[in-house]
């Protein structure tokens, strides 16, 4: 009998280009868990999210970083956060949901997601043409996470730097995304 092995492969097959100092790159190492909060569950949640990783939940639109700095927090919406951290390939929803002590409903989204990361001195300048939120970072600083739309994609963005942002899209539309951004850079640079 044949044995068949299936290989995991970034939906944008591991992209990685510079245009004039600014880095445009995929992310594929990054496991995305969604923590759905249980109706009046939320203080047993931010118990075992102290316990864990000596934060607490972060609001909407803000996120928080585990005490250790492997594991970002995301305020998604009032009931769901999303728990981002480097993946080893281990089950990413069982160490999460054995992390926060099985106090919320786990979900892995990584391969639902295409991960850009765009760095650079012309990154602000770069989404400021596609993004419709004001990225200026004494706005939208480090621990800010939003949803968005950027040339008619859904996307999630959040600071990791002062000129370095994560974002996060349908990995269905992965490709759309990627030349709506390199579009996007090669006009400002």
């Amino acid at each position: 009998m044949v044995e068949y092995s299936l290989t995991a492969e970034p939906p944008l097959g591991g992209y990685r280009e510079t245009f004039n100092g600014t880095l445009l790159e995929e992310v594929f190492d990054l496991a995305i868990v969604s923590i759905a909060i249980p109706q009046g569950g939320a203080p047993a949640l931010n118990k075992a999210v102290k316990n864990a990783y000596a934060t607490t939940l972060p609001d909407t639109g803000r996120l928080c970083v585990s005490k250790d700095g492997n594991t970002r927090l995301l305020g998604m919406s009032p009931d769901q956060i999303f728990a981002l951290f480097n993946d080893d390939g281990s089950d990413a929803a069982n160490a999460i949901s054995a992390a926060l002590e099985n106090s919320g409903y786990f979900t892995v989204q990584s391969d639902n997601w295409a991960k850009l990361r765009i760095s650079g001195a012309k990154a602000n300048e770069a989404l400021a043409r596609i993004c419709p939120i004001d990225l200026d970072p004494l706005v939208f600083t480090r621990d800010h996470v939003a949803r968005t739309l950027m040339e008619h994609l859904s996307v999630i963005i959040l600071r990791d730097g002062e000129d370095t942002f994560l974002l996060l899209s349908a990995s269905s539309s992965a490709t759309s995304f990627l030349h709506a951004l390199k579009t996007s850079i090669q006009n400002v640079t």
